[in-house]
């Protein structure tokens, strides 16, 4: 099925016409969040079609007990269920007697629209049902960005033919289930269900974890624009609560109900007081009236535009790519509560948990860095800090010691929560990635004040890690890393991957450098770090024995480092020679056949060009990047942004390009045909890294900006703002050159082409 329906336009996605089998992927498309919490744009009305109903607020989650056909030592007990909370757009309703349901009634003029520069959704449809009623329906629903416990609901009926007797019913239902379980739990206990004159409550508490939450709503009722003073029958069960309200209109009339609806938590509340923090938001809600509210998101998204929008001339799909990704990061994190992260999922699907990956470091602290203020991406390190004595206990279950710390492949609260042994106790390069945030953090900001309060004992759990995984083989006469899976998750269980070797000594250098640093400039930390974590120089000196040492397969023949030590032994027939009835390969092969093959999920050995640039020659990146990539099946949402950034680095623009436009419109055109599961949020940064890092050719060296600027033949100039050390900088490229405009902060000096200008 061709999925890629979505009509091009700079600033919305829009779908026009209705199409039953297209529904799951456009709930995924046209998801909102704010943040705090989101959802699937689910239909209000009732939908007997096929469809995936999803509500999610961020940090609630459930430990949803592990499913393993063998249970091996150190498993993770629950993977982390992100889960789907009780409904609260819901509007049942009801026309002359008969329930509105797209699947049973004809539906024309059918059109949605998540509208990007403002923040809202809109849906709007013609609908004949089978009693022969004929109604035009419009309904707009915010999550906003600032009230950001408040969603609102405009839903509006006009009678196109006769006239109409319409029953609005808004709920809240409890009685919801998961998507993505492992036993059927029930994963919500229903406390209390309340009505309250107009108001309606919903008290639920998840299991095991306890996190309270009390989903509320507030309806008003329109016609003609004009408000009814009217009190609805209010009808309360186990599982739901419903308000009922009737109106008569004349045919042209119009009739809306708009509904106030959110979740308040006991991440910001005390649990006994959860209805008053609902009834206090509600009151403002109300006050505010959905005009108001509707403008001051307009206003709040216009703030995150005028720093974060990339605009792009002559490129409408590039252009509504790239901000199809910065509008749905904005939405995931807002960088306001350092409590949360940024799942791959974000709000808009279950997969992956909905929990922190090695892809908040690698992909996304570079965005947030640039558009929002440092202190965001400190917040994400503070994240990793706040959890490393659950990444030590995460080391100890695995048989490490001495403060050892492995940081988890997929998590909520640091304990580790992925279940598959290739990837739980083998994807150690994640730690890699956290090491290198805090590099990259310093080396952007000029922040070092982050590595002496919270890094530096980070920095030494991972070098104990590496020092304690690598082992020294007597053949070799150097330290080797066994049985571990890299960034190519289509290789399990390989010895010496490069990539995971490259990190490991990496890792130990930067820790070792940032001990020194620490000692002669903070002298205070050092002695309270030392003493706490019972470092020694002894200890030091075996780490660097590790490190200096370490063993890297490489290939005389080819003159390129082996991805791992048998990747020459494999069949080496490139994608380009594989035949598109094998693909994706993850659908269509098995297991065995994947891993026997030479195909490679996402940069293996290029992630690592990709973080330590300045450590190869151009040649040397070129020469892997000629050998890797043309094994490489782009079945991983972050294949295509490292690549494209490399191509680019190579002067391969039209290459660049097409990768570009393949991690822009991932989900849009539905390229892993899987959209309908959610989007890949995290991925998303690394669309903007494309641009910026790739396309402006973007780098940091010695605390200054440099760029290297180019532009794709299908565009006539791109322009985005960069917050660099108290500086806003707008860059715009465009084929006559580039410029520089000094939005505010002090005046700075960048290099473009290797040539020094100031911008003031």
């Amino acid at each position: 099925m061709n999925q890629e329906y979505i009509i091009s336009d700079p600033w919305s996605i829009i779908e026009e016409g209705f199409d039953a089998e297209l529904v799951k992927s456009s709930e995924s498309l046209f998801s909102i969040g704010n943040g705090a919490m989101g959802q699937r744009a689910n239909f209000e009305e009732d939908y007997s079609g096929p469809t995936f109903q999803g509500s999610y607020i961020g940090g609630v989650y459930y430990p949803d007990k592990t499913r393993v056909g063998w249970w091996k030592n150190g498993y993770p007990e629950y993977f982390a269920k992100v889960l789907n909370a009780p409904n609260w757009i819901g509007i049942r309703v009801t026309i002359n007697g008969e329930m509105l349901d797209l699947n049973h009634c004809e539906v024309t003029q059918f059109r949605r629209e998540l509208n990007m520069k403002e923040g809202y959704y809109k849906r709007s449809f013609e609908a004949t049902l089978q009693n022969g009623a004929k109604i035009a329906v419009e309904s707009t629903r915010i999550l906003h960005l600032e009230h950001d416990e408040l969603g609102v609901i405009n839903y509006t009926i006009k009678a196109l033919q006769k006239d109409l007797e319409i029953e609005f019913c808004p709920y809240l239902d409890a009685g919801i289930t998961n998507e993505d379980s492992n036993w059927d739990d029930q994963f919500w206990e229903i406390l209390n269900v309340t009505a309250e004159e107009d108001r309606a409550f919903v008290h639920t508490r998840t299991m095991k974890t306890h996190f309270d939450v009390c989903t509320y709503m507030q309806s008003q009722l329109f016609v003609n624009g004009e408000s009814l003073e009217t009190m609805p029958k209010m009808e309360t069960k186990e599982k739901n609560v419903r308000a009922r309200y009737s109106v008569n209109i004349k045919e042209g009339a119009s009739a809306s109900l708009v509904k106030y609806a959110g979740y308040v938590v006991s991440l910001n509340h005390e649990p006994e007081a959860l209805m008053d923090a609902a009834r206090q938001v509600l009151d403002k809600g109300i006050a505010l009236g959905y005009e108001a509210l509707k403008t001051s998101q307009a206003d709040a998204w216009e703030r995150v535009w005028d720093m974060a929008d990339i605009a792009i001339e002559g490129d409408v799909k590039a252009q509504q790519g790239i901000r199809f990704n910065i509008f749905q990061l904005n939405q995931t994190y807002s960088g306001k509560d350092a409590r949360l992260n940024i799942g791959p999922k974000g709000f808009t699907g279950e997969k992956y948990g909905g929990s922190t990956y090695w892809d908040t470091e690698a992909y996304c602290i570079p965005f947030y860095m640039a558009t929002k203020d440092q202190q965001v991406a400190r917040n994400l390190l503070k994240y990793r800090f706040d959890q490393l004595d659950k990444a030590i206990e995460n080391a100890e279950k695995l048989g490490f010691s001495n403060g050892a710390a492995l940081y988890p492949m997929v998590t909520m609260n640091g304990e580790e929560c992925h279940n598959e042994w290739e990837i739980t106790f083998e994807e150690i390069h994640r730690n890699g990635a956290i090491a290198f945030a805090i590099f990259n953090y310093e080396r952007y900001t000029g922040d070092t004040s982050y590595v002496p309060e919270m890094g530096l004992e980070v920095l030494i759990g991972i070098a104990r890690f590496w020092h304690q995984r690598a082992s020294f083989s007597t053949a070799k006469d150097q330290y080797v890393i066994l049985g571990v899976t890299g960034p190519n998750e289509y290789e399990n269980n390989v010895n010496n991957n490069w990539y995971t070797n490259y990190t490991a000594k990496w890792c130990i250098e930067y820790a070792t450098k940032m001990l020194e640093r620490v000692q002669n400039d903070h002298a205070s930390d050092y002695e309270r770090i030392t003493a706490k974590t019972k470092l020694t120089s002894e200890e030091i000196e075996q780490w660097s024995k590790v490190a200096s040492n370490m063993y890297f397969p490489f290939s005389d023949a080819h003159n390129v480092y082996l991805q791992q030590d048998g990747f020459l032994d494999k069949e080496l027939v490139t994608v380009a020679d594989l035949g598109k009835e094998n693909r994706p390969i993850n659908q269509k092969w098995s297991w065995d056949r994947i891993l026997r093959s030479p195909y490679i999920k996402q940069a293996d050995t290029l992630q690592g060009f990709y973080f330590f640039e300045d450590h190869f020659t151009k040649e040397e990146l070129e020469r892997h990047f000629d050998f890797y990539e043309p094994f490489t099946v782009h079945e991983s949402s972050l294949s295509p942004c490292v690549h494209s950034i490399q191509a680019a680095m190579l002067g391969r623009m039209e290459q660049a390009y097409t990768f570009y436009l393949r991690t822009s419109r991932l989900d849009l055109d539905d390229y892993n045909k899987e959209v309908e599961e959610g989007l890949h949020i995290t991925s998303m940064a690394g669309t903007w890294m494309s641009i910026v890092e790739g396309f402006g050719g973007m780098r940091v060296k010695d605390g200054m900006l440099h760029f290297s600027p180019q532009i794709p033949e299908q565009w006539t100039n791109y322009s985005f703002k960069i917050n660099f050390r108290g500086s806003i900088v707008k860059v715009m490229i465009e084929r006559e050159g580039t410029r520089f405009h000094l939005e505010s902060g002090p005046a700075m000096d960048v290099y473009v082409n290797s040539e020094r200008t100031t911008v003031n």
